[in-house]
């Protein structure tokens, strides 16, 4: 990444996935004082696997805005999608973005519920937001709150999106792929899968005489 390039990473998805990572280090330390050594491979899994869950979902995905365009590394994968890719920037249910290639969505960035006002939101927040954050008559959706994930990382790709727009370079958008790049978390799905399987052994051998 160059120094022109932005990452969001929501605050509160890394204060969970670290709670958890501390909460199952701390069971796996008592199991191996506490416990025999089969419980230890038994549950200690469990515990693994869990912070693994919560490692994927809640750590690593991000949004990263660059010069190159926006990549939505997500659960399971990441997508680059190119500047005159981009069509038009969502935040109903989260950071979504339509492209030429079709429609994603960022996991780092979902919406607010439903209840989620503005009245949560200081007027003075509301004001200098990038202009295709507005609808009618100024108006801002509850996604679009820059105090939520998916309004903060939208502002984000909005501003760049906009000035690049302004200067012209979308004028005309040419596709040099007719897919867009997308990577395989080939990684994160072998470790989950090894433990997946192997805290099923370990529970079933639970029930074995």
């Amino acid at each position: 990444m160059d120094e022109t390039t932005q990452v969001f990473r929501p605050t509160s998805g890394r204060w969970l996935a670290g709670t958890v990572a501390a909460l199952a280090a701390f069971g796996l330390v008592s199991l191996v004082v506490e416990g025999e050594p089969a419980e230890v491979l038994r549950y200690g899994s469990v515990l693994v696997l869990v912070a693994a869950l919560v490692w994927a979902a809640y750590w690593l995905p991000a949004v990263e805005v660059s010069a190159a365009g926006v990549t939505l590394r997500n659960v399971l994968r990441t997508v680059e999608l190119p500047w005159p890719s981009i069509q038009r920037i969502d935040t109903r249910y989260a950071l979504t973005l339509v492209t030429a290639y079709g429609t994603y969505s960022a996991w780092a960035a979902p919406a607010p519920g439903n209840r989620r006002s503005h009245r949560e939101t200081p007027a003075a927040e509301l004001r200098g937001l990038p202009e295709t954050t507005y609808g009618a008559g100024g108006s801002v959706r509850p996604g679009d709150l820059p105090s939520s994930p998916s309004g903060a990382a939208a502002a984000i790709v909005r501003r760049r999106w906009e000035e690049l727009r302004d200067a012209g370079h979308l004028d005309d958008p040419r596709l040099e792929r007719p897919t867009p790049r997308t990577t395989w978390h080939r990684g994160t799905l072998t470790v989950l899968g090894v433990l997946t399987v192997a805290t099923v052994v370990a529970l079933l051998a639970v029930h074995q005489p």
